[in-house]
């Protein structure tokens, strides 16, 4: 049994008559058709379509939940606020601190299932609050590897807000974005990047026979970048990579470096993706190459 206390997390409340429509209209997910007793992915975007605030939405018997990094709880309440007007709606943080997520063992009262796990076929719940035993708990570590086993990028962690967008961070492929809603904030240019096929950085499994270096360090092949490691336990990582220049790399049998370590990229399973492949008289050589880095 494994229960493990998140200082970092926060939650916010969000009720009233129209918290529902409210939510809808701004996040990235269908927040109308989500099932109860779930932790479902979702976001709030800027205009550009970049992940501004990545949350973990749950429906309540008064309302719903907003899970996220605990920094990002006062900026996110006077985002809502300004997009509130006259929507009756009231928004407040939880009176529980942090989040503690439960996994091999039978779900607790009240507790939500994260869907993001149950996508890669496994069972994670979370309770907001500090619910470990008196021992403490199980170290945060644990929580941080089975993410990266299971290729779960968290904001912070793994990416800057701000700077990813929902395709990035794979939430087209785990239900976090509704390509059949209405309007919500960012979702032109998230539609045109899905229907277009463009999106070209995507989060991948590393690993290497060796520790990998430490978050931050960028990630090349032939010199060229491919992305930046991001949680990073051991042996094992996470990083959002361009696909396109690792499937070059590995079509062509080339090592992809993390510093002086050589390392392997792979895709989660359940993102149902493939790294490209191009022949090889359709790979350009380094003197042939003019796109940007």
């Amino acid at each position: 049994m494994t229960k493990i206390y998140l200082a970092d997390r926060a939650v916010l409340t969000v009720t009233g008559a129209e918290a529902g429509h409210f939510l809808n209209n701004l996040f990235t997910s269908d927040i109308d058709r989500m099932a109860d007793g779930v932790a479902a992915p979702t976001a709030l975007l800027s205009p550009q379509g970049k992940i501004a605030f990545a949350c973990l939405v749950s429906r309540t018997a008064e309302g719903y939940t907003l899970e996220l990094r605990a920094e990002d709880q006062e900026a996110l309440v006077k985002r809502l606020t300004l997009y509130k007007l006259r929507a009756k709606v009231t928004i407040a943080p939880s009176a529980s601190h942090g989040v503690t997520v439960i996994f091999d063992e039978p779900r607790p009262d009240g507790a939500m299932e994260d869907l993001r796990f149950a996508a890669a076929g496994r069972r994670v719940y979370r309770l907001a609050g500090h619910h470990t035993d008196e021992d403490g708990g199980a170290p945060e570590a644990l929580y941080h590897a089975l993410r990266i086993e299971c290729g779960i990028a968290e904001a912070g962690a793994d990416y800057p807000s701000g700077e990813a967008f929902p395709h990035d961070v794979l939430l087209d492929a785990n239900g976090g974005v509704s390509f059949t809603k209405g309007c919500y904030v960012g979702q032109e240019v998230v539609s045109r990047m899905h229907h277009r096929k463009t999106a070209r950085r995507r989060v991948a499994i590393v690993s290497s026979p060796s520790d990998l270096p430490v978050t931050g360090t960028p990630l090349t092949h032939g010199g060229r970048p491919l992305g930046t490691l991001g949680s990073v336990c051991g042996k094992a990582g996470l990083a959002i990579v361009r696909i396109d220049r690792a499937g070059e790399a590995m079509a062509k049998d080339e090592p992809i470096m993390a510093a002086d370590v050589a390392v392997t990229l792979t895709l989660p399973d359940w993102a149902k993706l493939n790294f490209p492949m191009p022949s090889d008289d359709a790979i350009p050589s380094n003197a042939e190459r003019h796109d940007d880095d």
